[in-house]
């Protein structure tokens, strides 16, 4: 086997407790990737979250994990500040897989049952912005090295419509565009920046997203596999995609699905 191309290099991920992030972080650190992770959970779920550390460190690398909301500057500031005693020489990859925000519809008789103005900024906030806030404050401390790579977690959601999905949907359309212009402004220091579409996959997030499981039944019927797309496939993408060889891939709209988005 060819040795890693990333050992002793630093991930950032958002959201690596669960789901996509959880798998990356994991995959990653089979490349012999450092793993910084920052994620928010509740006493009930930390164990998992021990679980998850340990599993990191049995594969021989470093990793720093903060239970943290990754949308509070503050937070951001802190971890920042840790990375910058982890990881002088700064991060190779930063992965935004932040899945926190209302699925409540846009138009209902009833102000309680209709989305909030507040939450559907907090939405965007949350799920879009906060990939641009995290990118500027870590290329202010020279973290973003040469040749790094941030990529975004978006689904299918953001060029289709599902009844309470319309803030998520509106959250990862301005991501897909923000990774944009992140490609076009990081690419003279030799950074690259890319949506990854994943396909439908059983995820904790997803199964927050009433009528999940018509939107399983869905998938299963449209892919062209007859089946999901599971977080090791996604996270094996990533593992591909940090490697030289995918420096001339950014800006871009990834589908890691099978084919799924593909049929109509």
């Amino acid at each position: 086997m060819a040795l890693s191309q990333v050992k002793g290099k630093w991930a950032l991920v958002l959201g690596a407790s669960s789901g996509f992030g959880e798998s990356i972080s994991l995959r990653l650190a089979d490349e012999g990737m450092n793993i910084c992770g920052v994620h928010l959970d509740r006493k009930g779920t930390l164990p998992h979250v021990e679980e998850i550390i340990a599993q990191i460190k049995k594969k021989g690398v470093e990793t720093a994990f903060f239970n943290a909301n990754a949308a509070d500057k503050d937070k951001r500031t802190e971890v920042i500040g840790e990375l910058t005693r982890l990881a002088p020489e700064g991060i190779h990859c930063l992965v935004h897989s932040l899945a926190f925000g209302s699925l409540k519809p846009f138009i209902s008789k009833e102000d309680k049952d209709h989305v909030s103005k507040d939450a559907l900024e907090m939405t965007l906030d949350v799920m879009a912005n906060s990939l641009v806030y995290w990118a500027q404050d870590l290329f202010k401390k020279n973290l973003l090295a040469k040749g790094g790579r941030i990529f975004a977690m978006t689904s299918s959601g953001g060029t289709r419509v599902w009844p309470t999905y319309g803030p998520v949907s509106a959250a990862k359309s301005a991501l897909e565009s923000h990774c944009r212009q992140l490609a076009l402004e990081l690419a003279p220091f030799g950074i690259t920046a890319n949506a990854v579409r994943a396909g439908v996959t059983d995820t904790p997030a997803l199964r927050k997203i009433p009528g999940n499981d018509v939107m399983i039944e869905m998938a299963l019927q449209k892919n062209p596999h007859k089946r999901l797309t599971t977080p090791k496939e996604v996270a094996d993408c990533i593992a591909l995609l940090v490697r030289a060889e995918a420096g001339w891939i950014s800006g871009n709209v990834l589908g890691v699905d099978g084919g799924e988005d593909i049929v109509g």
